[in-house]
């Protein structure tokens, strides 16, 4: 019997990951042949530009940089903060009997095995890890931005704005990354509750981040276009 009832485990679960996954690398493949479809290319590119504009103009526009930066840094912290608190919170169910897992047996479909419950909530603990590890490594690289933005220009020097785009771009990169891990956990707190409700949170949101993912017109305003698109694929190779 147990078998049988994770039937719906072994189907809605995998599947509802397989959308999200196809789904990402769709828009990985978008992001290198044509940047200025979506919101992630378009912001590598402009973060570029800033932080050309930041060091150019440095006398000036010092306090803006590191403002902004730190701006970066307090999202970033926000994120590792709140998956490492649900971690705590997912690390204490484990160590405990389930029996808040109980009362709700009898109302969902899928498996309620102590295996199939502990492999739940080892998962979503895993997602929640790594998710903490991204946003934490982003506040590093972030930080080192936060510095060497204020770096005097010279002929000789080393630290280039092309050096500091590439450590912001590695940061907001590992940051999309704890972002999406942490959207990807979403569905598996769910999982709680059963498989039923993984798959249409899943199938939900592929749509939604759909809309928040790309450009949607932006053919119509510039008629550079193509030049752009060819230079954004450049400005994009490290996202």
């Amino acid at each position: 019997m147990e078998w049988r009832s994770c039937y719906l485990d072994m189907v809605l679960v995998p599947l509802g990951f397989f959308m999200s996954i196809a789904y990402h690398c769709w828009l990985w493949h978008k992001v290198r042949t044509q940047p200025f479809t979506t919101i992630i290319g378009t912001n590598a590119s402009g973060r570029r530009f800033w932080v050309s504009a930041m060091m150019k103009d440095n006398d000036k526009k010092n306090i803006l940089a590191v403002q902004t930066l730190r701006n970066s840094i307090m999202g970033s912290t926000l994120m590792a903060t709140t998956s490492i608190l649900l971690c705590a919170g997912l690390a204490a169910v484990i160590s405990s009997t389930y029996s808040v897992k109980k009362p709700l047996s009898d109302s969902i479909f899928g498996a309620h095995g102590e295996f199939m419950v502990s492999l739940k909530y080892v998962t979503i603990l895993c997602i929640f890890l790594f998710s903490f590890f991204c946003h934490s490594i982003s506040i590093r690289f972030v930080n080192q931005v936060n510095i060497l933005i204020n770096t005097p220009q010279d002929p000789t020097s080393i630290v280039t704005p092309e050096y500091v785009s590439e450590l912001l771009e590695k940061g907001f990169l590992l940051n999309t990354i704890g972002n999406r891990l942490f959207y990807a956990a979403l569905p598996l707190l769910l999982w709680i509750f059963g498989p039923v409700l993984v798959f249409l949170c899943s199938v939900t949101m592929v749509p939604v981040l759909y809309n928040l993912d790309f450009v949607f017109g932006y053919r119509k305003g510039n008629k550079q276009g193509k030049a752009d698109q060819v230079n954004g694929c450049r400005d994009c190779e490290s996202v």
